[in-house]
């Protein structure tokens, strides 16, 4: 894990009208590193990744990628640099087969005729897309299989080979194992520690309290729109967390002096 971050949030607010979801948020994510972001309903973590992602436009503040300011109007724009994120409905079409999502958007094309005729090229999109599940170690019997007869590990799986595939630089993942049984929960949670392995960092969003502890380096609590603690995984508890995300603690004031510090 390197020192320069690769996301820096610095004092992003958002506001919808007179509703202030996000005030101020300051926070850095670095190579091989799986961040957490928790905190009740409304809490503002949604909203926060969705102004990273290019869903919403911040009111104010910044966000840097390798050091370099970016404003994403579309999420479109936010892919282009690297940043895929991955929401509870995983954003697939279930009607096409794991190739097709995988390069949706992105088809390669046979130019035939001096480009008058341009079929896809199914057989190299299905190569590549062996490839991309070949290094997360994750095997799907045939991917002509329609996404809507896979699983639902296994369709996790495809959204994380796709961002894989397309360089990610940064994984969002929005409550990545809501609905899923416990084997494939493990799978998830596999899949998160081989991306950290792969040196691409990871925000998860989790209600989940044991899968936090168990693949995040960091975790930073959102209320009411406000980061009120970070901490490392070894500096503390589910039950200090959860104080944290009721409100019966708050590094808030603290967390922003030290920003404002620079420290």
């Amino acid at each position: 894990m390197t020192d320069a971050p690769i996301l820096s949030i610095r004092k992003l607010t958002k506001r919808f009208g007179g509703l202030v979801a996000v005030d101020g948020m300051n926070l850095d994510v670095r190579a091989g590193e799986v961040v957490a972001l928790l905190g009740d309903n409304g809490a503002g973590k949604t909203t926060l990744i969705k102004c990273v992602s290019g869903v919403h436009a911040a009111t104010s503040g910044r966000i840097l990628l390798d050091g370099e300011p970016v404003a994403f109007t579309r999420p479109i724009e936010a892919r282009r640099k690297g940043i895929e994120t991955i929401y509870q409905d995983l954003a697939l079409a279930s009607n096409l087969d794991v190739a097709a999502n995988i390069f949706l958007g992105r088809e390669k094309e046979n130019r035939l005729l001096g480009g008058l005729i341009r079929p896809l090229d199914e057989a190299w999109m299905q190569a590549e897309s062996e490839k991309a599940l070949d290094t997360l170690d994750v095997h799907i019997p045939t991917l002509r299989t329609p996404i809507e007869n896979l699983s639902g590990g296994q369709r996790q799986a495809v959204a994380i080979a796709r961002a894989v595939y397309w360089d990610a630089r940064l994984m969002i993942m929005d409550e990545p194992t809501n609905n899923l049984g416990v084997p494939e929960q493990k799978k998830v949670l596999d899949l998160i520690r081989k991306l950290r392995d792969r040196a691409v960092p990871v925000i998860l969003i989790s209600h989940t309290l044991p899968e936090v502890f168990a693949v995040a380096d960091r975790i930073v609590v959102m209320r009411r729109g406000r980061k009120v603690a970070e901490k490392t995984v070894g500096a503390t508890s589910s039950e200090e967390v959860v104080q944290y995300m009721v409100g019966a603690l708050d590094d808030s004031e603290a967390l922003a002096a030290t920003a404002s510090s620079g420290c």
